[in-house]
């Protein structure tokens, strides 16, 4: 069977989310921004798994074009971690290494279905 290489990115990078959640929660006391990136960054994959069920191709590019805006969303609320000293550097680049691996993915997805579309 052909396994779907952005849904298993997005999950491995929701569990890496759930994990830097609970650490600024637990070690750093961040409470606002840390839930910010727990909603955004699980929700890529969450839409992906949605999109795996879509009843057109059209709802099937609409949740794929929504975890794409959600892991730009999530690109966001890392920086403003890091800036803001509760991510240090090596745990942001590493996170917004595997966000922006699936950022490129998602926006040649969408690219690709628009053009598609765009034929039929």
């Amino acid at each position: 069977m052909h396994e779907n290489v952005v849904a298993v990115k997005s999950k491995a990078f929701a569990i890496r989310i759930v994990k830097m959640y609970q650490y600024l929660t637990n070690e750093k006391k961040e409470f606002v921004l840390s839930k910010q990136v727990l909603r955004s960054g699980t929700s890529i994959g969450a839409n992906i798994a949605e999109a795996e069920c879509a009843s057109s191709k059209r709802d099937f590019a609409a949740k794929l074009y929504i975890a794409f805006k959600e892991c730009s969303e999530t690109r966001y609320w890392l920086e403003l971690l890091f800036e803001t000293d509760y991510l240090n550097e090596p745990m942001y680049h590493s996170m917004l290494k595997d966000c922006n691996e699936l950022y490129s993915i998602l926006s040649k997805s969408t690219k690709t279905l628009n053009k598609n579309e765009e034929e039929e």
